[in-house]
């Protein structure tokens, strides 16, 4: 949905923030049912205007996201939450509105808008300054298709999370309908084929450039090597926006790499 440019190095040391212990008491947020045809159409309605009405967009993102992880691992409210590569910070914003204790990294200055939420801090994905195991949620939405090694950006998020506490990673499939971004669907051409397209369409450049801030990730793969992991358990692989069958989806090799649309992975970080 969102692009970004490379990952930068972080400047200075390790952040020391604490985290508090989980809050259960709060009721989860009354959203969209979770999967549905009608969430699904709208956020595709929203992405649709994404261009003229980020606010809007981003914001529903970022209520659908959280509900998200609040039914996979109860109420946010008092818990530790890093979101890495957040980009505009809605979704920083909306763990902040449910109680959550949450903190926005993100390595590209010009991904932040006009007001990123306080206390954010520029810093890469592959090694972000923070001390082992301090948070309870670690979130990353649609970050891992921008990063040239999803494997390292995955132990960094893995490192940062206390044993127990919940990894909630999204990405963009190469093969997804979306897969190209801006220039998607004609990426199933050839990335520089769809490049031109675009350029000759819109008289500018495209955003994103394959091997350079967008990479080809696929489900296959990704899934084999998160499984093999011996420090994450995977809660669920599934899609973040397909209508039904949202995990069925993503269990059928070669459907999924299309069908999926948008990879949802739950991981719970195992004890060392």
């Amino acid at each position: 949905m969102r692009g970004r440019r490379g990952w930068s190095r972080p400047r200075g040391g390790a952040t020391n923030v604490t985290a508090p212990r989980p809050s259960r008491g709060a009721p989860l947020s009354r959203g969209f049912k979770d999967p549905s045809f009608r969430r699904s159409l709208a956020l595709f309605r929203a992405f649709r205007h994404e261009q003229v009405d980020p606010e809007a967009c981003y914001s529903l993102l970022a209520r659908d996201s959280v509900d998200q992880v609040e039914a996979y691992d109860g109420p946010v409210a008092g818990r530790t939450v890093v979101d890495v590569g957040g980009g505009s910070g809605h979704f920083t914003e909306e763990f902040r509105r449910r109680g959550a204790d949450a903190y926005l990294f993100e390595p590209d200055v010009s991904e932040l808008g006009e007001k990123p939420p306080d206390s954010t801090v520029i810093a890469d994905g592959y090694l972000l300054p923070l001390y082992d195991g301090v948070a309870d949620v670690t979130f990353s939405s649609n970050v891992l298709e921008h990063v040239a090694d999803p494997q390292t950006f995955i132990s960094e998020l893995v490192r940062v999370t206390r044993p127990g506490g919940l990894i909630y990673v999204s990405f963009t499939n190469w093969l997804s309908p979306w897969g190209g971004h801006e220039w998607a669907p004609w990426h199933y051409l050839g990335a520089e084929r769809a490049r031109a397209r675009y350029r000759h369409r819109t008289g500018r450049p495209a955003k994103h450039a394959l091997g350079e801030n967008l990479f080809a990730v696929h489900i296959g793969p990704t899934l084999r090597q998160v499984r093999a992991r011996d420090d994450v358990r995977v809660v669920s692989a599934r899609s973040r926006y397909w209508p039904f069958l949202a995990e069925t989806v993503v269990k059928v090799p070669g459907i999924r790499e299309v069908a999926t649309w948008n990879l949802l992975l739950i991981l719970r970080r195992c004890p060392p």
